[in-house]
This record gives C-alpha cells, structure tokens and sequence, in this order.
C-alpha cells in the first residue's frame, strides 16, 4: 500500500502510495525519475497526482521527467503541492529555487545546476483539511520548514507522511527562505503530536518512526518540553 524509494543526491524518501488499484498517489519524487518509472512499471501502477510535501528541488526534482513520460504515454498526471510553496513551480521555479540554493554559496549554484531539470506548474494547490482525489489522505498544513510544508495524513490506515517537518529523532531545517524555527515546533506539537501515538511516521529523509517515540525520544521536540536546539541539517 506505500512504498519507499530512496532517490535523488540528497537520499530523499519518495513514497508510492496505492490501495490495490492500478493508479497510484506519488509523494516527493525528488529525483532518479527513471528508476521511479521502472518501479511503477514493475507494480502496474500510474500515478493519477504527484504531491509535494513542500517546494525543495530534492522533493520535486524528477517531476517534469514523470509528467512527460506519462503523457507521452496519453496519461494525465495532476501536481499538487500547497498555495504557499507554488513559487517553486512552474514560471517562478527557477528564480525561486536559484533563491533557496543562494545562502549556501558556490556549493548551492553547484546543487542547484546538478538538481534543476524543470518543475512543472502546481495543478492544485492545497490547504489545510482537503483530500487528495479520492483517496483517504488528508492535507495538514505544517509550515515551518517552509510556509508552504505539509504532511499527509491516512486515519483509517494510521499513516503520517511528514516530508521535511518531523523525521526519526529529528526535525526539518528552519535556516532557508521561508523557514521559521517557532513556527516548525509549533507545527509538531499542535497539529501532529496531537494525532493517535501509534501513528506511523513516513519522513522525507531517514527512517520511520512512530509518532510515540518522537513524542518521547525527539531532542528537537518532544511533546512534554520545549528546546531551543538547532534543527537537522537537512
């Protein structure tokens, strides 16, 4: 029902997620878009929608490459991803991301020249409590890693996919454009530690977890105390 694919330079968790149909959710293809399209093609499966967690290249970057494949083929992909984080799609794409990759010097032209293959307009864009299609995952809006983060939620299946906000033991980097360390933290623990413990977290980078343990072991933010540690760099 979800599959994980570790992709891109930045080893980013690229979720397939499908309930026995043969169309598909695609989450945070960030990258090696050859080898996701293999693995669709392996389980039978076309994506209807790619959804973005949030706006960074490491989590949009195969997305043009899908698009066109599959409509080379006369399917329809939908690219879905929040109102606040649509600048880094499209026509402001590459000034936006050019942008993101700025503060980190000659290192970040070179990430930036090496990731960007062009990222196709946002057909929807979300806010917090909409559906995806028809499927069972539903929209929290949880800014701070960017404004414009979310992650998915599946209540009947005890399923959170968090992309860049909250991963195993850590959090997303609040340090680039549109980042806010208070507004992150904030996020966490009042909109996803507030979830059933038993949910089962899907991060965009890393291991999964469990929405317990993070409650209990997270240093960055546990549910019981607040820290000012630095987030991840990730």
């Amino acid at each position: 029902m979800i599959e994980r694919l570790i992709v891109g330079m930045l080893y980013t968790n690229s979720y397939i997620y499908f309930s026995g149909k043969k169309e598909c959710y695609l989450v945070d293809p960030g990258g090696d878009a050859e080898n996701i399209i293999k693995r669709l093609v392996s389980l039978n499966l076309t994506p209807r929608i790619m959804i973005f967690t949030h706006g960074h290249l490491d989590h949009s970057g195969a997305a043009q490459e899908i698009r066109e494949h599959y409509m080379a083929e006369g399917c329809t992909i939908f690219s879905a991803v929040h109102r606040l984080d649509a600048a880094y799609f499209g026509k402001r794409a590459p000034e936006t991301h050019k942008n993101s990759f700025a503060g980190l010097g000659a290192e970040g032209t070179a990430l930036f020249e090496e990731l960007y293959r062009g990222v196709p307009e946002a057909d929807v864009l979300l806010k917090e409590g909409d559906s995806i299609l028809d499927s069972d995952l539903r929209v929290i809006h949880t800014p701070g890693h960017t404004k414009g983060s979310v992650c998915l939620y599946s209540e009947s299946r005890g399923i959170l996919l968090t992309g860049d906000t909250l991963f195993c033991e850590g959090i997303g980097r609040s340090d680039l454009p549109g980042g806010d360390a208070r507004a992150l933290k904030s996020s966490i623990q009042k909109k996803l530690y507030v979830l059933p413990p038993e949910t089962r977290v899907f991060p965009g980078h890393g291991p999964q977890s469990t929405l317990e343990r993070e409650m209990r072991h997270n240093p960055y933010v546990r549910l019981e105390t607040k820290t000012s540690r630095r987030a991840v760099t990730v």
